[in-house]
């Protein structure tokens, strides 16, 4: 069966986000331009990953080529709007790969579906027929920040963490480990 490559080279959107309450939340890439829209599934840590990893790859390329993006101007253009509805999963991510469009002077973010086949790094960002689908989304450097912005909202919007053992906090509580009964007795 051959390779279906999703290609967003001017995105309307390209946002984190989730469905479902804290606690039971399934995290979503979503890109969308005028004729489509793409949404595919991730694990929350892998949401962090990707938002700390572009934001090293956008300081970088700032650094190296001398162009200005600051972070003031990604904060007034953060998309704030819910997915966008019906969210139908196009795949799990499992391998995920950043680089610099010199051509399109864009970051490229490609995610690829979990594959039971094992993916080197020289799957990421090719066309080849063989090899598992992929979303490929070429970000402009405010998109990209733009990005960072909203995806560390979005992990942080889960539950607040037990300011005894960190773990998160239901809504009704959670039995804490540091808890066990044990009161440290004053001495007198």
């Amino acid at each position: 069966m051959s390779r279906v490559i999703h290609v967003f080279r001017t995105p309307d959107r390209f946002v984190a986000g989730t469905v479902g309450e804290p606690g039971d939340r399934i995290f979503y890439l979503q890109a969308a331009d005028e004729t489509k829209v793409v949404s595919v599934q991730l694990e929350k840590e892998q949401v962090a990953i990707l938002a700390e990893r572009l934001s090293a790859l956008l300081d970088e390329v700032i650094r190296r080529l001398g162009i200005d993006a600051p972070a003031e101007s990604a904060q007034l253009a953060v998309d704030t709007e819910p997915l966008r509805s019906p969210v139908e999963q196009e795949f799990r991510v499992g391998t995920m790969g950043l680089g610099w469009d010199v051509e399109s002077r864009a970051i490229v973010v490609e995610l690829l579906a979990v594959s039971e086949q094992e993916v080197d790094e020289s799957m990421v960002l090719d066309d080849t027929e063989e090899g598992p689908d992929a979303v490929r989304v070429f970000l402009s450097l405010q998109q990209a920040r733009a990005f960072t912005v909203r995806a560390a909202r979005v992990i942080s919007a889960g539950r607040k963490p037990c300011p005894l053992c960190a773990e998160p906090l239901g809504p009704e509580g959670h039995i804490c480990p540091r808890q066990n009964g044990y009161r440290r007795q004053l001495e007198t």
